[in-house]
């Protein structure tokens, strides 16, 4: 634990910052006489200080490999593990608290040799934000920083709304980096995200911001990352092996020999970030690599005249002693005929004159996957050999089983040759091939399934020829609400041993790529579904990429999957799912007034729901709204209205809502709603009869009045709390009384009930008694009446305290610091809702029956409904002002 100043200790009593250690390493830096480049680590929503332990452990390794000649210093930063994903109060007191503990950690090398000036930052979900949040504080220098890896953060806007706080820090953020962009080039930044195994942070939302300094900032998903190819869920992509050790060798790769720290070229350190993040040519990363080289010695070239040529170096083994026999004299005739040094490795070159005119590509791969190069462009040469060429390994690619090369031959028109250099063996089994193609003959164009065909239809074709690389072009793949399966099957003529198929589905337009290993022959199922939308402009399609066995044929089979679409529209869209729940029991709400006013008795919730939730009560005002807002006059009357933007509008500019999204996530609240409304209804109904059946029921005194004394303490007694406490608590407390209160009311009407039908037994046996099972007929209909009502009541409350409570969270967490929630984003609200519910809870629908604002709050819930999905889908934090407006008209009819 590094100890901080006691202003600033005193200032954030909840924050620590904390250095890396284990073993002689960590018993050598408790004096924090530190020498190393410092690395800041910030964690997360609920993060642990303690999850930079992957980074700093594997750092140590690889420092320890190299002599502790480089070594990095890993701080960590402890939050207190706050929710600050749901809690946006407390981001700017982080981000401040980071500043500072970034002045503590340059003091502590002040006195070193190589003294840094900056730190780099790796920053896992919000903490990434809260690194780019530094960039806007007043005082802050940006060059403290110089490089930032984020890893799932997300960057576009926050998962879940649940505040104003939150949503006002986002939009600082992201406008000053688009603002500042031409400020910012000196920084590098990294986002990683967590690909589709991440389901609480699409990957969509952690790509950075289209900013003008393309050559800053750089986008991957973790499936597209070399070496790893693999998709993490939200908190495995801290400590992901393989996503570690490509951050600490980029870190390695960064250090500047000179100063010791981290390059201050920004160009070299983007570099870097490619070669381990996007494209890694299977070689160890150069900043400037020799590409030229001269083959001098006594070589004897072997010259390949074919189109399509095949290597392959076998280990010796008894199972197939005949067959290496054979190669080995086959070996042994080569060696006669064409003596040189095997020692040297082996030389074959591919004249390109002869092939031009008939070929546009070649294409060789190589199952070795060393770091040497292996594959050279002739640039001078005598009639035996080649003497000068240019090295083509940085050309290649590294995939999973397989380094591969694809060079269009009309952009080296100087190149007489492209050389093969196949090294020793060494023991090792490995096979090169290379092959001439045009690139026609071996790109397909596959149209993908329309969307409504759920399966029903398919798209067929076979790859008949026998060659190593095939193209399959998605055509009209590149919205997000598309989503496949794509069915490979691939058939062999002969049985025998075959190196696997990499089946590769690249995304031009974001490094979002997937890849797959499959054994041959087999069945392999691929899903084909996008991060982000095709940007405006961008030509490029989806491709399929096949990296086949030569004597395999392969058929792909392209479904579209229903599952997968309602799964994009969860992912991209299901965090605004309550704002569709609570527009459906707002609607059944305002039914039940409605019936109220023409019958005199309040409706069933789950009957009314069926009756008055309909979609296009709601969706076609929106829908117009959002198509007239494109025309510039209406576009003025909007702005002079001073309205918000329309959210529908904003995810269209995102390319990341369709027509139908709406009226699914409508279906799908409509449902919850439902089964909410029977929970509630059983539920104390439950709970009244397990109480009849326990305690024995006391004479009930009924009380008129809305307000008495004693209710009167309690409202303001709650609202104190709210004010001087948190909001969100006094929400939950009021919430318990009505929900009390509610079980009071439906024990009395089950009373009431019961008397009912026994009096009503017994007046038949005497006259003047028959006025009286009327009246109790009608106080039981009355009673019922009022309880569907505040069941109803209830459920709209329910959803006002549920977004609450990750305030309330954090406020129960923090409560040993400050007993004052500040800032609190429902304290005003829980002010007006204490004073609106404890006048409801003691309410009947007799008195709202003969209020003359009755017409008026039952036809209010409509519009507000649709003002919901207008302005709340993107702000959840609104939905409690709709709900409260509601309860505020229904008060005002109980009064007048």
């Amino acid at each position: 634990k590094i100890k901080l100043p006691k202003k600033t200790a005193r200032r954030y009593p909840a924050y620590e910052l904390y250095l890396y250690g284990e073993g002689s390493y960590a018993e050598a830096n408790k004096n924090l006489v530190l020498t190393g480049i410092p690395v800041l680590f910030l964690p997360g929503n609920a993060g642990s200080y303690k999850q930079v332990r992957s980074l700093g452990s594997i750092a140590l390794r690889k420092a320890e490999d190299v002599d502790f000649k480089y070594h990095f210093n890993f701080f960590s930063v402890n939050f207190n593990e706050e929710l600050v994903a749901l809690y946006g109060g407390s981001l700017q007191r982080q981000t401040k608290f980071v500043h500072e503990c970034i002045k503590v950690i340059l003091k502590l090398y002040r006195d070193g040799e190589f003294a840094p000036t900056s730190v780099a930052i790796v920053g896992h979900s919000m903490g990434g934000l809260v690194a780019r949040a530094l960039l806007t504080l007043k005082n802050f220098r940006p060059e403290l920083i110089n490089l930032l890896v984020t890893q799932a953060t997300p960057h576009v806007a926050p998962v879940m709304p649940l505040d104003k706080y939150l949503t006002d820090f986002y939009t600082a953020v992201n406008n000053y980096w688009i603002l500042k962009a031409q400020d910012l080039r000196n920084l590098t930044t990294l986002s990683v995200a967590g690909g589709f195994r991440d389901y609480q942070v699409r990957s969509g939302l952690t790509f950075l911001p289209r900013l003008t300094q393309q050559d800053s900032a750089l986008s991957v998903v973790s499936s597209a990352v070399p070496r790893a190819w693999a998709s993490t869920d939200h908190l495995s992509i801290v400590w992901c092996k393989e996503l570690i050790l490509a951050t600490i060798r980029a870190f390695f790769d960064l250090i500047d020999e000179n100063t010791r720290q981290i390059t201050e070229n920004p160009k070299k350190r983007m570099a870097v970030l490619n070669h381990h993040f996007v494209r890694h040519p299977a070689k160890i990363f150069e900043e400037n690599p020799e590409t030229f080289t001269e083959f001098t010695g006594a070589f004897t070239w072997i010259e390949v005249k074919t189109s399509k040529w095949t290597y392959s170096a076998y280990n010796v083994s008894s199972n197939f002693f005949f067959l290496n026999a054979f190669l080995c004299l086959f070996s042994l005739l080569i060696d006669f005929f064409f003596p040189f040094k095997d020692s040297d490795g082996k030389y074959f070159a591919f004249p390109l004159a002869s092939h031009r005119k008939s070929y546009s590509h070649i294409y060789c791969q190589n199952s070795m996957l060393d770091t040497n190069s292996w594959i050279y462009g002739c640039i001078s040469s005598n009639s035996s050999m080649c003497l000068e060429a240019t090295d083509l390994s940085w050309k290649a690619e590294l995939l999973p089983t397989v380094k591969v090369v694809i060079l269009k031959l009309e952009d080296y028109p100087s190149l007489s040759h492209i050389v093969i250099y196949v090294q020793p063996t060494g023991g090792n089994k490995f096979t090169v091939d290379c092959e001439l193609f045009e690139e026609e003959s071996r790109t397909v164009q596959l149209p993908v399934t329309p969307l409504l065909s759920v399966g029903l239809s398919s798209r067929e074709i076979l790859l008949n020829l026998t060659g190593l690389l095939y193209n399959v072009q998605l055509q009209h793949f590149d919205q997000i609400y598309q989503a496949f399966k794509i069915y490979i099957k691939s058939h062999c003529q002969l049985p025998k041993e075959r190196k696997p198929s990499v089946y590769r589905l690249h995304i031009p337009w974001s490094h979002e790529d997937s890849v797959t290993v499959a054994k041959v022959p087999s069945s392999t199922e691929i899903s084909a579904k996008l991060h982000v939308a095709q940007p405006e402009g961008e030509s490029r399609v989806p491709v399929l990429a096949i990296y086949s066995s030569p004597d395999c044929h392969y058929e792909v089979i392209l479904k579209t999957s229903l599952l997968q679409i309602l799964g994009q529209i969860i992912r991209f869209h299901g965090c605004s799912l309550p704002v569709y729940v609570v527009s459906n029991i707002l609607l059944t709400y305002g039914g039940q007034l409605s019936t109220l006013i023409s019958t005199g008795q309040c409706s069933e919730f789950s009957l009314e729901l069926i009756r008055t939730a309909k979609p296009y009560k709601v969706d076609p005002i929106i829908s117009i709204v959002v198509f007239l807002l494109r025309f510039n006059w209406f576009r003025e009357i909007w702005d002079s209205l001073s309205l918000p933007e329309v959210d529908a509008a904003v995810l269209s500019s995102q390319d990341a809502w369709f027509p139908l999204v709406s009226l699914i996530l409508f279906l799908f609240g409509t449902g919850i709603a439902y089964w909410s409304g029977v929970f509630f209804s059983s539920s104390l109904r439950l709970f009244s009869l397990l109480w009849l059946t326990l305690i024995r029921p006391p004479a009930l005194q009924k009380e008129n009045k809305l307000l008495t004394p004693r209710r009167g303490c309690a409202l303001v007694s709650l609202a104190l709390v709210g004010w001087t406490t948190c909001g969100a608590f006094a929400i939950l407390l009021v919430y318990l009384r009505y929900v009390f209160k509610d079980s009071e009311r439906s024990k009395e009407t089950s009373q009431n009930a019961i008397k009912h039908t026994v009096k009503k037994g017994d007046a038949g046996h005497g006259a003047l008694e028959a006025t009286q099972p009327l009246c109790n007929s009608r106080t039981v209909a009355e009673g019922v009446s009022s309880l569907r009502m505040h069941v109803t009541i209830l459920n709209l409350f329910t959803w006002i305290m549920l977004l609450s409570l990750p305030s309330l969270i954090y406020w129960l967490k923090n409560l040993r610091y400050n007993i004052r929630l500040d800032p609190d984003p429902c304290r005003s609200t829980a002010v007006i809702l204490v004073s609106i519910l404890e006048i409801l809870m003691n309410s009947s629908t007799s008195e709202v029956k003969s209020s003359k604002l009755l017409k008026i709050a039952a036809k209010v819930p409509l519009p507000l409904s649709v003002a919901m999905l207008a302005f709340g889908r993107m702000h959840l934090y609104k939905v409690p002002h709709f709900i409260t407006f509601s309860l505020l008209l229904h008060v005002l009819c109980c009064i007048v």
